[in-house]
C-alpha cells in the first residue's frame, strides 16, 4: 500500500495534473475516486476542514495538500 492517498475524480483537472507529477516522479500513491463512494467524500472533506475542493494529497507524514500546483506539488514530493 502507498504512503501517499489522493482523494479526487478522474475527469478534475486538478487531479489529471498531480496524477501527471506522480507518474513524472516515479511515485507510488493511491487513488481514491470520491464519485465511487460517499464515505471517501466525506473523508477529503473532513481532511480539507470541512471545505469541498480536490484533489486533497494525504502523505505519509500526515501534511496534506489541496488543489495543489503541478509546482506545488513537485516542490512537496522533492523537499
Amino acid at each position: 500500500m502507498s504512503n501517499i492517498k489522493m482523494y479526487g475524480t478522474p475527469t478534475c483537472r486538478d487531479c489529471v495534473i498531480a496524477k501527471q507529477v506522480f507518474q513524472e516522479l516515479g511515485t507510488d500513491y493511491e487513488f481514491i475516486n470520491i464519485e465511487d463512494s460517499q464515505e471517501a467524500t466525506e473523508k477529503a472533506i473532513e481532511l480539507n476542514n470541512g471545505v469541498r475542493k480536490i484533489p486533497v494529497i494525504l502523505f505519509a507524514d500526515n501534511s496534506i495538500l489541496v488543489e495543489p500546483t503541478g509546482e506545488e506539488l513537485k516542490s512537496k514530493m522533492l523537499s
